[in-house]
C-alpha cells in the first residue's frame, strides 16, 4: 500500500516540477504539491506538528512538511545539493511519528527524479 502511495506522490511532485522547474523557494513547491495532491484526491496534512520524546518529556516544535494519508512523511527541499543533514532530519521525523516510510524530495535538482529519496524503516 505504501509503495503505491509513494508512486502517486512522486507522480504529483514530478508534475509540479515539470511546470515550475528548479530555482524557486521551498514554500512555493510545498504549496504547489499540496494543490496537486488535492487535485488527485490524496489526503495530506501540511506542516504537521510532531513531538520529540526525551526521556519522560514531550518536546514540541518539530514540523513535518507533509504527512500524506497519515502514513508517508514528505520532506521538501529546494537546494542545489542536498546536505547530509536532510536525510538525518527525515529519519528523525520517522522516529518521532513511528512511521515507516518517507520521501525526501529536492526540487532544486534539474531533474526531480535525481532528487527523490525513498526512506523505509
Amino acid at each position: 500500500m505504501a509503495d503505491e502511495l509513494t508512486k502517486r506522490i512522486i507522480a504529483a511532485a514530478i508534475d509540479v516540477h515539470k511546470i515550475l522547474g528548479p530555482g524557486l523557494l521551498e514554500s512555493i513547491y510545498e504549496e504547489a504539491l499540496c494543490h496537486e495532491l488535492g487535485l488527485r484526491d490524496i489526503t495530506f496534512e501540511r506542516q504537521k506538528a510532531v513531538e520529540v520524546r526525551y526521556k519522560d518529556c514531550a518536546i514540541k516544535g518539530q514540523r513535518i512538511d507533509l504527512l500524506v494519508d497519515a502514513s508517508v512523511v514528505v520532506e521538501i527541499k529546494a537546494v542545489r545539493t542536498l546536505p547530509d543533514v536532510a536525510l538525518a532530519q527525515t529519519l528523525s521525523y520517522l522516529k518521532a511519528t513511528k512511521l515507516k516510510t518517507a520521501l525526501l524530495m529536492n526540487f532544486g535538482e534539474t531533474k526531480l527524479v535525481n532528487g527523490i529519496k525513498r526512506i523505509s524503516l
